[in-house]
């Protein structure tokens, strides 16, 4: 449960904002929509129709985040007089549910979800922006990046996930210092499949990113203020990048055979050393009896092995009626440190929150996802994205199994530069 005296300075802070929303005489719907974006502003109330002290928020969310905010949300009720309802909803349902019911009287005040949606919310015109301030300070910088589009922040951010190396302390007793280290190491433990990535016969683009930007082949540059920028398109710098992944394919070392849950089975059968995966796996590898710890990414290069950064959060409906209520409750309960450590004892993934994610790091194996994210870049959240991944994951697949890695790298760049251009 969350401790009370800890929130008890954030219920003072919650009680004045509570009284200047009784103030402002707004509507106090509970069920009006919430954004996928970040928090609404809590700027003038003629912007929207703030909810009362007797108003109430409605916010979506998945199973375990809904176990885990119940206290938080009985605590707010009694600070503010604003309830909050906690709805669980299917993981996969939660984005398209708001999309579609955003702007509509049935639809959420504030919506759990990831940073990668914010540019297409914000195209569809449901995401409100919402007003750190020096807030932002308290947050991972990977975390307020990721949360921020065309210079608003979009996003209440509780969580950073990103791939890392998880190593059979058995099989290898010692971090890999390279690529070819890790792979050597395990044909030395007389292992046939070192190392595990997921691909399958689509490809995973996502897993071999950190390869491929160590190559110094990033999806897209950046604009002026550090944004992601579509006409930016880098991908065409990843030639040698195709080269390295042919040599792979041609070698074993990376493989369409090798599935998520084939890579699973290889790492708890003790057959593969090294498996290149995220914190959702760790509990697969925990309940095979694998002794292991978790390493940064080794690089086939020079150049550090750069992984996606994956940031969940909190967003508010730019149809809510309870913005301010709405802004209250994510920046002054949800951006707290007792309800960023709980959340991260429901999905034990690292927390956004600075002063929350020191805390987690106490536990070795959340400090190597830590150590291993140092360098991770968010998953660009421009809508472009999408076109990039229609073609990236087969391209991959297609060298891995044999294509000719120049020809097909130059056909995915030229099919991504037409698609963005449309």
């Amino acid at each position: 449960m969350v401790n009370k005296s800890q929130l008890a300075g954030f219920g003072a802070l919650a009680a004045a904002t509570a009284l200047a929303l009784s103030a402002c005489g707004g509507s106090g719907s509970g069920t009006t929509p919430s954004s996928s974006g970040s928090a609404a502003p809590a700027t003038s109330a003629s912007s929207s129709a703030p909810a009362s002290s007797s108003g109430s928020l409605t916010v979506w969310v998945d199973s375990e985040r809904a176990s885990a905010l119940k206290d938080v949300a009985t605590d707010y009720e009694k600070n503010t007089g604003i309830k909050v309802q906690i709805v669980s909803k299917a993981t996969d349902k939660i984005k398209d549910d708001f999309t579609q019911q955003g702007a509509s009287a049935g639809g959420p005040d504030v919506v759990m979800g990831a940073h990668d949606w914010i540019g297409e919310l914000v195209k569809n015109g449901i995401a409100a922006p919402i007003e750190l301030g020096d807030k932002s300070a308290d947050f991972s910088d990977v975390a307020i990046k990721a949360s921020t589009y065309q210079g608003k922040a979009y996003m209440l951010p509780y969580a950073v996930e990103n791939l890392a190396l998880l190593r059979n302390t058995e099989l290898a007793p010692e971090a890999p210092t390279s690529f070819d280290d890790m792979i050597a190491t395990g044909k030395k433990a007389g292992l046939k499949q070192p190392f595990v990535v997921e691909q399958g016969k689509e490809g995973n683009p996502y897993h071999l990113y950190p390869f491929q930007t160590a190559f110094d082949a990033p999806v897209f540059g950046t604009d002026a203020n550090g944004d992601y920028d579509a006409s930016k398109l880098l991908l065409g710098q990843g030639t040698k990048f195709a080269d390295w992944l042919a040599e792979q394919g041609k070698a074993g070392t990376i493989s369409t055979e090798i599935t998520g849950d084939i890579a699973a089975d290889k790492f708890a059968k003790g057959q593969s050393a090294y498996w290149l995966t995220g914190p959702w796996n760790v509990k697969a590898a925990e309940a095979a009896g694998v002794k292991f710890t978790v390493d940064p990414i080794p690089s086939p290069t020079d150049k550090e092995a750069a992984p996606f950064a994956g940031v969940k959060g909190f967003f508010i409906n730019e149809h809510s009626e309870n913005k301010l209520a709405a802004t209250d409750f994510l920046v002054n309960y949800l951006g707290t440190e007792p309800v960023q450590t709980k959340l991260f004892e429901s999905s034990a993934v690292l927390p956004a929150l600075k002063a929350a994610a020191d805390k987690a790091a106490s536990d070795p194996i959340i400090a190597g996802f830590q150590k291993a994210g140092a360098s991770a870049v968010p998953m660009p959240a421009i809508p472009e994205m999408g076109v990039v991944f229609e073609s990236w994951g087969v391209s991959q697949a297609a060298i891995l199994d044999g294509k000719d890695p120049q020809k097909t790298w130059s056909d995915l760049v030229a099919k991504v530069e037409k698609a963005i251009a449309k």
